[in-house]
């Protein structure tokens, strides 16, 4: 998948989709990886760093709407990318089928 292609699949699922678009347009690093996983596997998973983003006081972008979206798919199996921001500052995951069904963004811990 191309950064074109990528973009293009960015709607408005979530408030952090406009975000993301800005990175990958901005020249951040992107990925989707190959294979997918259960996302109801993603939900359980996204919930708990949801619980401890909060609880850390973490800043993200549409984390909640992501576990939702996630939560009610069901059984669907998703394909999952990431963008980065160009100075690495934030990462948006995304959650693919044939468009971006998710998207939510995190803002990475400065070491």
């Amino acid at each position: 998948m191309d950064r074109a292609e990528l973009a293009g699949m960015l709607g408005d699922q979530t408030t952090a989709c406009e975000a993301a678009r800005e990175a990958l347009f901005a020249g951040g690093d992107f990925v989707v990886w190959d294979g997918r996983v259960p996302s109801q596997q993603l939900a359980s998973i996204y919930a708990a760093r949801l619980r401890r983003a909060r609880k850390r006081g973490a800043e993200t972008l549409a984390l909640p709407s992501t576990v939702d979206i996630l939560t009610r798919l069901e059984a669907a199996q998703v394909r999952i990318g990431c963008i980065f921001s160009p100075d690495r500052t934030w990462a948006f995951m995304l959650f693919l089928s044939d468009a971006v069904l998710a998207c939510t963004g995190v803002r990475r811990a400065e070491r």
